[in-house]
């Protein structure tokens, strides 16, 4: 019989990238800075009732590969019992070869329920009952903080919004026994640039005014009440911003104009296109002043085009696996963007994500622009995300970090996930890293002779660049 599909050197094709896998990469701990996993499951210690209900909720990627392969919604995010939904899934792994889904599946059975055998249709009740057991017999190894420490992870970054209360957060932070991981918060305020929908921005406003503890009438107290749950944020160890854009806006604004336009969303108007990217160039510089203020490192995710699919936002809702690629232009705004903050010296540490492949080389020499000189790595061209994050989507994205900056400062990999069995993410891109490295040192690209700084370069790439970056 031949070895186990994954082996020790999977995806390590040279016997330098053995060495700089093996020897590096390997042993370093994770610092996930961007995720969407619950605070609440996570200070609550949550503990999965089976494998289906661990693995399949939630997880849009393995939705959309299900509907591809002809499964029902009613197995997908219906309401059939868990085990009808994970033999589905089962049905849905073979279809899934060349799918970064192939390869997770296999990683996250071998890495968590140390389990070799290939989910199929074959062997899906065997290793149902198999990962059940192990969850019901080993609680704490399999619990939320238990699986954590399995992946050896240091520190993860949640996603919140500027009105949540942080309560699992602070609980957290109170009840972290030695071996857990840090939480942190996120500052994620996408929904105050959300004007398409006057009614429901309302809401949102009035929300995030009860939150702050002070009435919101004009554009100045909306930023006041930013600042003030800026405040809180960082009380509770709140060290980055995230910002999820279809594209960058840069248009010309004055305070006056941006007080003129709230006036007429606080009043229910509508803004026309014009007025609205207007209004979202003014919220998104003084977001960006308030994270230098504060010495927060923002990052912004741009090009996701989402909720197409009306049948399943009606039936379930957001994130659902219905969100795609936008192919708006980014180049012009995101330099006006970046170049004010520049000029008025309130440019903080920015990573720029693209989700759309076109914008890869524009982002990567924009951001280039804007390195200090002071500040190694301040402007990072972010790892490939979303619909980009498989071997060739990071591959490009390592390739174009190498040709446009240097890879060298790269602050490295996150899983952007909301599930728990996601961590193994982190290995598949080191290996990936290791190998395209040990390929150029086999190929006489890169000197032999200089393995050991290639390997401290791997290292600094897979944890200390992010933890010198963030200040983890």
């Amino acid at each position: 019989m031949g070895r186990e599909f994954i082996h020790d050197d999977f995806l390590l094709g040279t016997d330098a990238a053995r060495e700089l896998y093996h020897g590096h990469a390997e042993r370093m701990p994770i610092l996930d800075y961007h995720n969407h996993l619950s605070p609440r499951q996570v200070a609550e210690d949550f503990r999965a009732g089976n494998i289906a209900q661990l693995w399949l909720g939630g997880d849009h990627y393995k939705w959309r590969a299900m509907r591809a392969a002809g499964i029902d919604e009613h197995y997908v995010t219906g309401g059939a019992p868990d085990w009808e939904k994970f033999a589905r899934w089962a049905e849905t792994v073979p279809r899934t070869m060349r799918n970064p889904l192939y390869h997770w599946t296999a990683l996250e059975l071998k890495r968590y329920f140390g389990i070799d055998t290939l989910l199929k249709p074959e062997t899906a009740r065997e290793i149902y009952d198999r990962c059940n057991a192990m969850l019901r017999d080993e609680p704490e190894a399999f619990s939320a903080r238990g699986l954590l420490r399995r992946m050896r992870v240091e520190a993860i970054c949640t996603t919140d919004d500027p009105a949540d209360s942080l309560e699992y957060h602070l609980a957290y932070a109170r009840s972290r026994r030695e071996g857990d991981p840090q939480m942190l918060p996120a500052w994620r305020p996408d929904r105050v640039m959300a004007v398409e929908d006057p009614q429901a921005w309302n809401a949102y406003i009035n929300k995030l005014s009860e939150a702050a503890g002070r009435g919101i009438g004009t554009f100045a107290g909306l930023l006041d009440a930013l600042r003030e749950r800026q405040r809180f944020f960082s009380e509770a160890g709140c060290r980055v911003s995230d910002h999820g854009l279809d594209t960058f806006y840069g248009e010309e604004f004055t305070d006056s104009g941006l007080e003129t336009l709230f006036a007429v969303l606080r009043q229910g108007g509508q803004l026309t296109e014009t007025e609205m990217a207007v209004f979202k160039s003014g919220v998104s510089y003084h977001l960006a002043v308030m994270n230098a203020e504060r010495g927060w490192v923002q990052q912004f995710h741009v090009g996701p085009l989402r909720n197409n699919r009306t049948v399943l936002m009606r039936g379930y809702g957001p994130d659902a696996g219905c969100d795609s690629l936008d192919d708006k232009p980014v180049a012009r705004a995101m330099g006006r963007f970046l170049d004010r903050l520049d000029r008025e010296g309130m440019l903080a540490r920015t990573i720029v994500y693209n989700l759309n492949p076109k914008d890869g080389e524009t982002m990567a020499a924009m951001a280039g622009n804007f390195q200090d000189g002071k500040i190694p790595g301040k402007m990072q061209y972010g790892a490939a995300w979303w619909f980009s994050d498989h071997l060739n989507g990071m591959a490009r994205q390592m390739d174009i970090l190498s040709d446009y900056g240097l890879l060298s400062r790269f602050v490295g990999m996150l899983t952007d996930s909301r599930s728990f069995l996601s961590f193994p993410r982190h290995e598949y891109f080191r290996r990936l890293l290791c190998d395209m490295l040990g390929r150029d040192i086999e190929r006489g690209l890169l000197p032999a002779s200089e393995m050991e700084a290639v390997g401290r370069m791997v290292e600094d790439i897979c944890y200390g660049n992010a933890k010198s970056y963030f200040g983890f």
